[in-house]
């Protein structure tokens, strides 16, 4: 299939002029019939990249997903769109699956969504097999591929069975995609879907229109509120907390200072989750308090902030998390609140576990290049790319730390004496070692090893052991050091540290400020407008496609990003089209869309150019 008849799905079905990165080499990779892996970050457009294909391709793609409610949101995007699309999971009736079942056996489906429980079972495979005899299978889309690796945030035991599609089907095309996915997980993905044959797609992970921002604690809740009041008045927003009862305290908080805010938890009934999942999808401006049970799947395109209360447990969930946010490439917030609380019970909780010792020493490996996040004093977008084993060329200029530089120490002694301290100790040890041998503690294991003769023991008495803590962790964040998850997560030298130790180049590390002393002018730098474009929530036309487009929401059952994205009205407002052939160059309008809404928001822009006159 040409490229030209993929070009003509993307603007015909879907409503884009263009394809955007890899899309279009993965859409022609899959339609000639070749396997792939995908990494892209959220907001990338992944979903595109097995929808088209299984247009194309004859028979129905087949899309395996852990995520009911995302399930039911594209399946509802797609029938917007004329695309004949449906889902079966626990959430539907035995009638409405038969119907279903039925449907796809007759050639009826273009897309057939199904979660991997359902998949695995005997007879939905013998079903397949029909299929494929029937009227063929366009191709496997596995989405959430991280739910295969162990050590990956999601892990999902039945994506290992996963495996049995290219045994039973090895000319059907596999595509297997996610968002959040280090070099050990996508090995892991490669070897547990048997993947090895697969073309990889590696887009940049960089979410370049999130600004984030970490600031340290100082009664996080009244910063949290001078946060959402200085820039998100009226914003959908999700807040992350560690505890069920601090989320439904903040929420209750938050509700009494006039903010629409609802808790989510998964100590709260079904019925109560529901509802508040339902209405932070369908209602525009609510405020969401959660811990880590709400969000995967969560497919609300114009969340314009994330924040943190509390540390999350690694770089891959903080990414994961912050990605909800701009979902639409608008601009958006990611606001961290870090205090050293936050270390003691997130290190608490991973020591008081009942993961064998290896899990836990990957598990404070991830936490130190969290901490190590929080800590540097480089751009905050270079930082979370290297994490992901990407080089990144320049600051952003968007985050805390390129807008307003902190205050930082000559840091070049001790680090060459943290960076000798590995070297002399073999490259195999972590934190918590090296800075008993730097400050001269001999304890029972500095002993075993016998470190307390290195020439390094006791140099570094001039700092404790939160300090060498803190160079070790910045260290690492820099990309001076590296934590090696073969050693368990000992640390080693990187090239970046022969300079260092050559005493060709200087380190200057973070040196936090009084949170109190902060100048008010550096908030006001930080601070300005996250919104679509300046004056956002001023402006009557986009008030009122806003508005449109919550009344064709409420009309027809559905949220109001499956009527239009942000993006799609900041490109009306910004063309106003005067006719319907104007309005199909608008991007996000496909033709469907334009027969069944067009005319109500040509009706907007109208009433808006007379009133202009």
């Amino acid at each position: 299939m040409t490229s030209r008849s993929a070009h003509q799905i993307l603007h015909d079905v879907f409503g884009y002029s263009a394809f955007r990165g890899e899309q279009q080499a993965i859409v022609e990779h899959v339609v000639a019939g070749g396997d792939a892996l995908v990494l892209m970050p959220t907001g990338g457009g992944k979903s595109l990249c097995y929808q088209i294909p299984a247009l194309l391709r004859p028979g129905t793609g087949i899309v395996v997903s852990p995520l009911i409610a995302l399930m039911q949101d594209q399946v509802e995007a797609l029938r917007l769109l004329g695309v004949k699309a449906a889902f079966l999971n626990s959430s539907i009736s035995a009638d409405a699956a038969r119907e279903v079942q039925g449907r796809l056996l007759s050639g009826e489906l273009d897309l057939l969504y199904v979660a991997p429980e359902r998949l695995m079972m005997d007879s939905f495979l013998a079903l397949l097999e029909q299929l494929q005899e029937a009227s063929g299978i366009a191709l496997f889309a596995i989405d959430e591929a991280h739910c295969v690796s162990q050590w990956g945030h999601d892990f999902r035991p039945e994506y290992r069975a996963l495996t049995v599609l290219h045994e039973r089907f090895p000319a059907v095309p596999r595509i297997a995609l996610t968002a959040t996915a280090d070099a050990p997980t996508r090995g892991e993905i490669v070897e547990r879907l048997a993947l090895e044959q697969a073309r990889q797609f590696v887009s940049s992970f960089d979410r370049a229109n999130i600004r984030y921002r970490v600031t340290q604690k100082n009664n996080a809740r009244s910063q949290l509120l001078a946060f959402l009041e200085a820039e998100h008045p009226n914003d959908a927003g999700i807040v992350y907390c560690l505890s069920r009862k601090k989320v439904e305290e903040t929420a209750a908080w938050l509700k009494e200072r006039g903010w629409d805010a609802l808790p989510y938890h998964a100590g709260l009934d079904a019925a109560t989750r529901s509802k508040n999942q339902s209405r932070f999808l369908r209602e525009e401006g609510v405020v969401m308090v959660a811990t880590v049970a709400f969000g995967m799947g969560i497919d609300k395109p114009n969340v314009r902030f994330v924040a943190h209360l509390d540390l999350p447990k690694s770089m891959e969930g903080y990414y994961q998390e912050t990605g909800r946010a701009g979902r639409d490439g608008l601009p958006a917030n990611a606001w961290l609140a870090y205090g050293l609380g936050d270390v003691v019970s997130m290190r608490s909780m991973i020591d008081g576990g009942e993961a064998p010792e290896e899990r836990k020493r990957l598990e404070r490996q991830k936490l130190d290049a969290l901490l190590g996040y929080c800590e540097s004093t480089t751009c905050r977008h270079q930082t979370v790319l290297r994490y992901f084993g990407e080089a990144h060329a320049g600051n952003c200029g968007e985050c805390d730390n390129c807008l307003d530089p902190v205050d930082t120490w000559d840091a070049t002694l001790p680090a060459q004496m943290a960076l000798s301290c590995v070297y002399r100790t073999g490259q195999r040890f972590g934190a918590g070692h090296l800075s008993d041998v730097l400050i001269g503690k001999a304890t029972e294991r500095v002993e075993k090893f016998n470190h307390h003769t290195l020439s390094t023991f006791g140099i570094g008495k001039e700092l404790n052991a939160a300090q060498w803590s803190s160079v070790y962790r910045q260290l690492v964040a820099s990309g001076i050091l590296e934590a090696d998850i073969e050693a368990y997560g000992g640390l080693k030298l990187t090239e970046a540290a022969r300079p260092i130790l050559r005493g060709e180049q200087s380190v200057w590390l973070r040196r936090d400020a009084d949170p109190v002393k902060r100048k008010a002018q550096r908030t006001e730098r930080i601070a300005k407008s996250r919104e679509p474009f300046a004056g956002a929530n001023d402006d009557p036309l986009w008030l009122a496609l806003k508005a449109k487009r919550t009344e064709l929401a409420r009309e027809q059952g559905v949220p109001p990003y499956v009527i239009f994205h942000d993006s799609t009205l900041l490109d009306m407002h910004n063309r106003r089209p005067a006719t319907p052939d104007e309005m199909a160059q608008v991007s996000g309008v496909g033709q469907a869309k334009l027969a069944r809404y067009g005319e109500a928001f040509l009706g907007v822009l109208k009433d808006a150019a007379r009133s202009d006159e």
